[in-house]
């Protein structure tokens, strides 16, 4: 199965999102949105860097869809940090996930993208999993899970947003946009709430803001580059890094049926992948075998 230029880029920003959870994890003692503070700094001053360089006009002209991505980005980011706290690495990545299903959903109504029925299939395979992994967790609170279920909806809507966004902004001023709306909600938070890092926090920080910038990139530019139902399902895949991670680092381990669950998800995943590879081809074959007949 050869993979298109988006699940490439999908696979490369689900890999640096992965090391950015790890990050995250590793600063259980400060509060989300103080992480959110330096990982905007971070990315504010990378991206506006890279934008200058490329002599790129930083502000892009659609601004209402810029804003709402950064906002609903904002809110998704939050509420997932506070869940990566708080939850089992591999657990928070598995609620996260819904958001690849909320991204198609909404995509029938925002960008006008109908999603196959057989991709429905494919969609409620991975949901099911998902919910054997929630259904068998019992040290998840169920207010940890709706906010989970929250943030995953609100990155639906982000998600939305890069799409409409497709072939009038530069990648680089979509993922701008998002630490420059973040950073000053962090930073009214932090004014009143903050705490002070210490040692190695400094470096996970860094860390943090520099996976940030590689994913968002990488996500940005597969949104863009296919339909979303094609590449939002392989957000899926880092539920292996999670668990491995998860393991490898923290000593987090799960019942059977859990991993029973994850591995629903992965067929899911690959099922859908290879279905919306088939019709990609199909529809390029389809005009070379009218010409000839």
């Amino acid at each position: 199965m050869t993979l298109t230029l988006g699940a490439r880029y999908m696979l490369l920003s689900t890999l640096l999102f992965a090391f950015m959870n790890v990050c995250v994890k590793m600063l259980p003692h400060l509060p989300p949105l103080e992480i959110i503070l330096f990982r905007s700094l971070m990315s504010v001053g990378l991206s506006y860097a890279m934008l200058r360089a490329l002599r790129i006009r930083p502000w892009g002209t659609n601004h209402f869809f810029l804003i709402a991505r950064g906002a609903t980005g904002a809110i998704s980011l939050i509420l997932y940090f506070f869940t990566l706290q708080k939850m089992p690495l591999a657990t928070a990545v598995t609620i996260q996930y819904l958001a690849p299903i909320f991204t198609a959903i909404l995509g029938i109504f925002i960008v006008r993208e109908k999603v196959q029925p057989w991709q429905w299939l494919f969609f409620l395979l991975s949901f099911l999993g998902v919910l054997v992994v929630e259904g068998v967790d019992t040290r998840v609170d169920l207010l940890y899970v709706g906010l989970g279920v929250v943030s995953a909806l609100f990155a639906g809507f982000s998600y939305n947003s890069i799409r409409r966004l497709k072939g009038k902004e530069d990648p680089l001023v979509v993922v701008f946009y998002f630490p420059m709306v973040a950073l000053p909600i962090a930073a009214v938070y932090c004014l009143f709430q903050w705490v002070q890092p210490q040692g190695w926090d400094w470096l996970w920080l860094l860390l943090t803001g520099l996976f940030t910038q590689g994913a968002q990139l990488a996500m940005t530019k597969a949104y863009q580059a296919e339909k979303l139902s094609s590449v939002a399902n392989l957000n899926y895949i880092g539920i292996v890094y999670a668990v491995g991670l998860g393991l490898l680092l923290f000593g987090e381990t799960f019942h059977a049926v859990s991993y029973l669950g994850m591995v629903l998800v992965l067929v899911g995943v690959v099922l859908n992948t290879w279905y919306t590879s088939r019709q990609a081809k199909a529809v390029l074959v389809a005009p070379t075998e009218e010409v000839v007949a």
